[in-house]
């Protein structure tokens, strides 16, 4: 049996997250309005499938919404130059571990960044 492979995937979102979501705004302070607005996250599945789940709001089999709200109103598309040079890994762990760790740089590079 195949192990596992999580990709880390990053989804550009419309800059009305900024101003119509507190969260959001309250967790970017370092955001200057220049650069985009971003969403961070990691996934079994290959980043476009994820993509598509977010933007349908997918529900799991046991009723569970496995779709970010963010993404799902102010997504607009993949960004893979931010992310295509991130291989998989072959624990969540790792892939949670590496979410965090680009979504950190990409606000360092003063991005609006959301990630779980």
């Amino acid at each position: 049996m195949a192990r596992p492979q999580y990709h880390v995937y990053v989804i550009e979102l419309s800059k009305k997250v900024f101003t119509e979501n507190r969260r959001f705004r309250e967790a970017n302070p370092q955001f200057n309005g220049v650069l985009e607005c971003l969403y961070v996250g990691m996934t079994s599945k290959t980043p476009k499938e994820r993509f598509l789940q977010h933007k349908t709001g997918y529900v799991n089999k046991k009723g569970h919404r496995l779709a970010s709200n963010i993404v799902r109103k102010y997504g607009s598309y993949l960004r893979p130059s931010l992310y295509n040079h991130i291989k998989p890994l072959t624990t969540r762990a790792a892939a949670l571990k590496m979410e965090e760790s680009l979504a950190l740089e990409l606000r360092r590079k003063r991005y609006a960044v959301w990630y779980n």
